[in-house]
């Protein structure tokens, strides 16, 4: 049995890392509170962009962007967003896990793009082939520029058909308590419907087809830049709960470490009582 030393000194670390994780769980509380207002304020925007571009799509339905024909798929260019940090609990295993299982079933040539050091390192070590050369951080003040050349890149891969298609892989933010890792396909473009209103009494300086040409890599760009504000949304739910989690087991350890204390200490007390009483009866 542990000494009432070492016992008291469990207590005291298991109390310390509580206040770690406590002080940690109000941080990713507070950050969640700012991207998850980032991340709703930005879907206007988005939308917007779609309309506008579904509309200049109605006015020329005979036009065919390249980002918008469906191929033989012989290779696929993956995109996996994760997070810079650990301590998320099952954030980034179960992004990992799904990747894992998607390209077992799809079973054919890939390129993957990472965001987050956690897939970068991943598929470093996996030696599986990397559209990055080095990490692309996953930073908590997400910016366009953080991801822009890989965006670009994987649209020239596609122009160049040296893939067929593009798919990110992310953790969607649903509530505080539940975010689930899903796939999304960014190319081909094929949530795009035609929107029949009167835009075809307008005309187009450029032309409807520059116009198409110049707004489909932006509304690919914002797709990718929301999926991302998403997944930074879930990643902050993730590692608030699991902080939370560590904090309430912190407290139920040091509860039953109480208890072991308290008892072991009297037994001792009645150890050393019952030496007095022996000594005191074996002098008379």
């Amino acid at each position: 049995m542990a000494s009432l030393r070492d016992i008291k000194k469990r207590i005291e670390a298991t109390r310390k890392t509580s206040q770690i994780t406590k002080a940690m769980n109000m941080v990713s509380a507070s950050k969640l509170r700012k991207v998850e207002r980032k991340f709703k304020a930005f879907q206007p925007i988005k939308g917007k962009v779609k309309s506008i571009l579904e509309q200049v799509l109605s006015t020329n339905a005979d036009y065919t962007h390249p980002l918008m024909l469906a191929r033989e798929i012989k290779r696929v260019g993956y995109i996996l967003v994760t997070s810079d940090r650990g301590l998320a609990g099952p954030y980034n295993n179960q992004i990992i896990k799904y990747f894992e299982n998607l390209i077992k079933e799809d079973n054919r040539d890939f390129i993957v793009g990472t965001i987050g050091y956690k897939a970068y390192s991943y598929c470093k070590r996996k030696q599986y082939p990397l559209l990055n050369a080095e990490s692309i951080n996953s930073r908590d003040d997400i910016k366009f520029i953080d991801f822009q050349a890989m965006s670009r890149a994987f649209i020239k891969l596609y122009l160049d058909r040296q893939v067929d298609k593009i798919v990110i892989i992310f953790s969607d933010y649903i509530n505080t308590i539940t975010q689930m890792v899903r796939s999304e396909v960014l190319l081909p473009i094929t949530d795009l419907i035609e929107n029949k209103q009167m835009v075809d009494k307008y005309l187009f300086e450029p032309s409807t087809e520059e116009v198409i040409d110049k707004l489909l890599p932006i509304y690919l760009e914002n797709t990718l830049y929301g999926i991302i504000l998403d997944a930074k949304t879930a990643e902050h739910a993730s590692r608030m709960n699991a902080m939370k989690n560590a904090t309430d087991n912190a407290k139920d350890i040091i509860r039953k470490q109480n208890l072991i204390y308290n008892r072991a200490r009297q037994a001792e007390i009645t150890i050393e009582l019952t030496d007095i009483i022996g000594g005191a009866n074996a002098v008379n």
